[in-house]
Order: C-alpha cells, then sequence, then structure tokens
C-alpha cells in the first residue's frame, strides 16, 4: 500500500506531509511525526503500516522537504526547527486527516523530535486524545503538559544515550504531576531510535520495535473512539 504526498491549511499558509489511506477503514485517525532526519522512507512506511491496520495516517514534512542522513547535519536541523510554526503545521495536520477521515479524535504518534513534538500536538489540538510518544527528545521547551487531553503511552530504551532512564522518568513524573496520564514502557537493553528500521545509529531491534507495535495498536485501539 502506497501513500502519497498532500498539502494542507496551515495558519493561513499551507504544508504538506505523506498520507496513507486505507483499503478499509476503521474510523480512526493518526499523525505519524518524523525524526530529527525529516521525513524518511521509514516514517512513511509506518504511516502506510497504520493504514494496512484500518487508520488514515498523516505524517506532516516538518523541514518542507529538506532531510538528511547524519547525525551532525540532524542536529543542526533539530536546533533551528521554528517550533511555533511546526505547532501550526502540527494543528493543521490534525485538522485535515479529523476531516478526511470524518474521525472526531485523532492519535499522535512520534519518535525521537517527534516523540516530543506528538505531545505538542496534543497540546495544541484538543481533537488528539492519544499520544503515543518514543524516545522523547527536545532541546528547545516542553509542551504544556496541563493541556492534554487523553492519556499519553512512553517508550524508551534502557540503554539510550541521548536519554537516559533518569531523566526519562523525571519527563514522565512531570507530565503526571502536571495531571497527565502516562503509561511509561521500558525497553531493557534498548538503545535511542531502536525502532527505526533505517537503523542509522547501528540500535534497531526487531523484536522490541515489534513489541512496540503492538503495544502501539492496543493503545490506541483502546483509546481512540
Amino acid at each position: 500500500m502506497a501513500g502519497e504526498m498532500v498539502d494542507y491549511a496551515s495558519n493561513g499558509g499551507s504544508a504538506n506531509g505523506y498520507l496513507a489511506t486505507p483499503e478499509n477503514p476503521n474510523g480512526k485517525a493518526l499523525i505519524v511525526i518524523q525524526e530529527w532526519w525529516g521525513l524518511q522512507p521509514e516514517i512513511e512506511a509506518i504511516a502506510d503500516r497504520y493504514a494496512e491496520a484500518g487508520y488514515y495516517a498523516l505524517a506532516p514534512d516538518l523541514y518542507y522537504g529538506d532531510k538528511t542522513e547524519h547525525p551532525s547535519e540532524a542536529e543542526q536541523k533539530l536546533m533551528a526547527l521554528n517550533v511555533e510554526q511546526a505547532e501550526q503545521d502540527l494543528r493543521g495536520a490534525v485538522d485535515h486527516i479529523a476531516e478526511i477521515s470524518g474521525a472526531n479524535q485523532v492519535g499522535s504518534t512520534g519518535y525521537c523530535m517527534g516523540g516530543a513534538l506528538a505531545i505538542f500536538a496534543a497540546a495544541a489540538n484538543p481533537k488528539v486524545t492519544a499520544v503515543s510518544s518514543f524516545y522523547y527528545v527536545f532541546p528547545h521547551k516542553k509542551p504544556d503538559f496541563s493541556k492534554l487531553h487523553g492519556p499519553v503511552m512512553m517508550h524508551f530504551g534502557t540503554n539510550d544515550d541521548f536519554i537516559p532512564v533518569a531523566d526519562a522518568e523525571a519527563l514522565v513524573q512531570e507530565i503526571k504531576d502536571a495531571g497527565g496520564e502516562v503509561h511509561a514502557h521500558f525497553y531493557e537493553g534498548a538503545g535511542h531510535a531502536f525502532c527505526n528500521t533505517a537503523n542509522r545509529l547501528g540500535t534497531y531491534d526487531e523484536a522490541l520495535a515489534e513489541l512496540a507495535w503492538s503495544r502501539n495498536i492496543d493503545f490506541f485501539e483502546a483509546n481512540l473512539t
């Protein structure tokens, strides 16, 4: 199943992203948010996989066509990200996927940078009622956790060089202290980006990635109507 690039409205302007449309819709919709590499094929493949499971899935292109394979360049792109523009683009993506799918609620999920932005999307748009965040990394600022409108599931590796377990646990507690409902999973021995099939950091773990995928499906099935 192959998706397509589409344009959508964003704060009076336009943005675009990769849309995967299900052949047999289950009435549910998601946004899938990129890592710091940009909108890469592995993120599009995740959107396709959700579509195969019945979800409408939209992966916004927050770098507007730019992408990289090199960690140093990816870090520069993350640091240069306009957070306010990204929030606008995410709000637009949520509104667009809700409109075309007919879903009253939207889920958000993302990886690394996208793991944080998935929570930003939920805090910025009340249509987002369930979030699955993978190995959250974001140096700019934090979303307003008190504005979340549904549960958050978080995935961390115990060998993640970017977010140590103590930092991950502190982040989970911070969301809880703000009134959020959090379900945190720690994957023993997993490094950062353990779900990334491109394996740019040499940390991909198929077994753990599949475990996380099954948890994601169960979570969204239970929390999106």
